[in-house]
């Protein structure tokens, strides 16, 4: 075994410590859906009981597909469509689907962080009155119908041009000066912020009514398998799996890091968020029940955008020192946005730079430039919310899951190497790896994300959703899906610049890999 990695592949910039690359990944992991998504989704899958397949679903399907994600990235050194490129030459288009599937997901994405921004601004005056959805939808974004809109709201676009400044100021200064600066800030900042929110929500009158309307189990409702699928989205969705992050942040770590460790903490943390959000959402949520003298299963937005614009500023509305605790939640929201966003995005500039041959600041700019023009265009208009609900429907629940099935099929049935990638993290970490991982990332997950797919896509079909026109939902959910196969293959034909892989050699060397 050669005793150091080889000359050229030590040029590439690393993380400064291990606490930064795990604060960075906890950043990824911890996003808008940690807030909005798993206190509904708790509540309405067996609230208490909903914990059990959610460990379940952490320890079978969560941490292996974790692990596969960081021994790809660490292992072959580049971001994604790179990275699976150096592992099997032919998954290189993989890699480019995970990428441009980032890629469209990062253009909504912003947009959500821009509305938090407004609402972050609107929280000191309570300006959205006695009617929070009626200024949500009307006088903020202006909603109309499902169409194709040309129409700016100012109100939207002018903080979102902000937000792509920033994103792209701190992906252009690099994996240490700009993406682990802003995590080791904004990481404990949240954190903080979310604990004291927590411990304000909690005395108001009611939070005891709706933290037991969380965490009271429906034991009956393990004998559901619509619950275990709601649990194995959840902890899906929410670590920023099998779509190219993690892929890219792990090839920036430390060539003897200690992966599967980081991993855990990860993976731990962003579950320990979530609950902590969950705590949060429905003491809030009782408070606001408490009020109207009603119960928590009559209120309306208990989860996604409306629950954070138009049911939480109804409760801030009616709170004693509202205004604080607005300013404190939407401030929050931007926090968790922000270290969300930066992850996507760099995955996207950094394969675009090793693609290309292009200088860091040079693809941090030309693509920060591309997404934020898009992302103006679609997202910044009156028909941005129910374009963004519908790409992100689509994106979320087609385009990941397929990513993910794809992936673990390519590795452990195709292309053979997970006994090299298993080898690999116990040859760097202290956590070892059993063989049950195989079956964990080659069988169980391929069969519970299959079952998902196929009932989502049935249901897209037959249903459609949310009563949008077909063709609405011909262009901008299929055809979103239809984008990223599109320029996955364009991007996969297109020659590299360098030879990123003709002088590459993986390190440490393995015996797995000369068999």
């Amino acid at each position: 075994m050669s005793g150091a990695a080889p000359a050229t592949q030590a040029r590439r910039e690393t993380w400064s410590s291990s606490t930064g690359f795990i604060l960075a990944a906890v950043g990824s992991a911890v996003g808008l859906g940690n807030i909005w998504r798993f206190p509904g989704v708790a509540y309405e899958s067996g609230g208490g009981a909903f914990l059990v397949p959610y460990l379940v679903a952490l320890l079978t399907a969560g941490i292996p597909i974790l692990f596969l994600d960081y021994a790809i990235g660490h292992r072959y050194r580049g971001a994604a469509p790179l990275a699976y490129r150096r592992m099997a030459r032919p998954a290189e288009a993989l890699g480019w689907f995970q990428i441009v599937l980032s890629f469209v997901i990062a253009v909504y994405y912003a947009a959500v962080i821009a509305w938090s921004l407004s609402y972050f601004v609107f929280a000191f005056d309570l300006r959205w009155g006695d009617d929070p959805a009626g200024f949500f939808t009307g006088e903020y974004l202006r909603v109309g119908a499902p169409e194709v809109s040309t129409t700016i709201v100012p109100a939207v676009a002018i903080p979102l041009v902000l937000v792509w400044v920033v994103v792209m100021a701190i992906i252009a200064l690099g994996v240490t000066r700009g993406v682990q600066r802003v995590n080791v800030l904004f990481i404990p900042l949240l954190v903080l912020a979310f604990v004291a929110l927590v411990a304000r929500a909690v005395t108001l009158p009611g939070a005891a009514d709706g933290l037991n309307a969380l965490f009271t189990p429906d034991w009956g409702a393990l004998a559901d398998p619509a619950v275990w699928i709601a649990a194995y989205s959840q902890i899906f969705f929410s670590l920023s799996i099998a779509f190219g992050i993690m892929v890219t942040y792990a090839s920036y770590q430390r060539r003897k890091a200690n992966m599967t460790s980081a991993g855990l903490v990860v993976a731990f943390a962003n579950s320990s968020f979530e609950i902590l959000a969950g705590i949060g959402v429905f003491a809030t949520l009782g408070f606001l029940a408490h009020q109207q003298a009603t119960g928590i299963d009559q209120l309306e937005g208990l989860s996604g955008p409306i629950l954070s614009f138009v049911t939480f500023p109804a409760v801030i509305s009616e709170m004693p020192g509202g205004a604080l605790f607005g300013a404190v939640f939407f401030g929050a929201l931007v926090l968790a946005g922000f270290t969300s966003i930066i992850s996507i995005l760099l995955g996207v500039a950094a394969s675009v730079q090793e693609k290309f041959g292009l200088a860091q600041r040079t693809s941090a700019i030309v693509v920060g430039l591309v997404c934020a023009v898009i992302s103006l265009a679609l997202f910044s208009t009156t028909s941005g919310l129910i374009a963004l609900d519908t790409v992100d429907q689509w994106a979320n629940n087609v385009g990941i899951v397929v990513s993910a099935i794809v992936m673990t099929v390519l590795v452990v049935w195709v292309f053979r190497t997970a006994p090299v990638l298993r080898a690999h993290l116990n040859r760097v970490s202290t956590f070892q790896v059993g063989r049950y991982w195989y079956a964990l990332i080659g069988v169980l997950a391929p069969v519970l994300l299959g079952y998902m797919l196929y009932e989502r896509v049935r249901t897209l079909l037959t249903e459609g959703y949310e009563g949008y026109p077909g063709w609405y939902l011909t262009v901008f959910g299929w055809g979103a899906i239809a984008l990223v196969v599109g320029g996955a293959l364009v991007l996969t034909l297109l020659p590299w610049r360098r030879g990123e892989d003709e002088d590459f050699r993986p390190w440490p060397e393995l015996e797995e890999e000369r068999r």
